[in-house]
């Protein structure tokens, strides 16, 4: 069972969490079971989807990466796993499809739908090993939303706010793509990072969190985003600056700790304040 869960990444569903609750800022849900369901299910359930089925192709890679074996950055499942794991993961799934049809009706199977395309075209497909289309396959990521907005009858979040948590999620692909640049090389992958090489997706990188910068200084309703991304923007200049150079585990273990306190930390201020609302 631990197994499970540490492939399911517990380090990622503050993220998804966080997603989650944008629809519903301002709105008092905490009363509502299906606002729960759903809250948990972007959490184990659907975690144990994406990156459990991520890890059924990832094993050569994962074999040589010292992030992989963690709470933070996923198991690394062995051969018997790997036989288990499609049967666990469609275990998992299928009591929330049917709590979501009930709740949300027929329209909530065409959501499961989406995210099992978006899966396959990533892992089945192969797009994580072709450059652009492993950046552009996680806009599946706003299906968090429309989980939210179709499961509790919530309004969907505005278009500046999906452009943006768009480019947030092709932004941190890209990161966590540098992060293991060395492992994909071995993997013979050809993903955006490899074919572009390290510095230069450094700087694609900082290209797409000033567009997001632009985004949040014009449309939010504060410019503590703005500040943050180009907080964001500043760091990986000079990053890129400092030449190609892959980060070590310690680094990123700190980083993505970091990250997880921020997002717990600014979870009851997106909530109540609306961050993400257009002003």
């Amino acid at each position: 069972m631990l197994e499970t869960i540490k492939i399911a990444r517990p380090g990622f569903w503050p993220t998804h969490v966080w997603f989650y609750l944008l629809p519903f800022a301002g709105r008092d849900m905490f009363g509502s079971t299906p606002f729960w369901l759903g809250c948990f299910y972007v959490s184990f359930p659907l975690g144990l989807l994406l990156y459990g089925w991520n890890d059924l192709g990832d094993y050569v890679s994962d074999r040589c990466n010292p992030r992989k074996d963690s709470w933070l950055f996923g198991g690394r499942p062995d051969e018997a796993m790997r036989q288990r794991l499609p049967w666990i993961i469609a275990a998992v799934q299928v009591p929330f499809l049917i709590a979501f049809v009930i709740i949300g009706g027929w329209w909530m199977l065409l959501w499961f739908a989406a995210v099992l395309l978006t899966n396959a075209t990533y892992n089945t497909l192969g797009f994580k090993r072709l450059p652009v289309l492993d950046l552009l396959n996680q806009i599946g990521y706003l299906l968090i939303f429309l989980l939210g907005s179709w499961l509790c009858g919530v309004p969907q979040l505005n278009a500046a706010t999906m452009v943006f948590s768009a480019l947030f999620a092709m932004q941190s692909h890209l990161f966590g793509q540098l992060m293991d640049i060395e492992e994909d090389r071995i993997a013979e992958r050809h993903n955006t990072a490899i074919t572009l090489g390290a510095v230069p997706s450094k700087w694609l990188l900082v290209g797409i969190m000033l567009v997001e910068v632009a985004i949040s200084w014009t449309y939010f309703q504060s410019p503590i985003v703005a500040g943050f991304m180009f907080a964001g923007a500043i760091f990986f200049s000079l990053d890129a600056l400092a030449g190609p150079k892959q980060y070590p585990p310690l680094f990123t273990k700190l980083f993505f700790v970091a990250w997880n306190l921020i997002v717990i930390a600014t979870m009851h201020f997106v909530w109540r304040y609306g961050v993400f609302l257009v002003d």
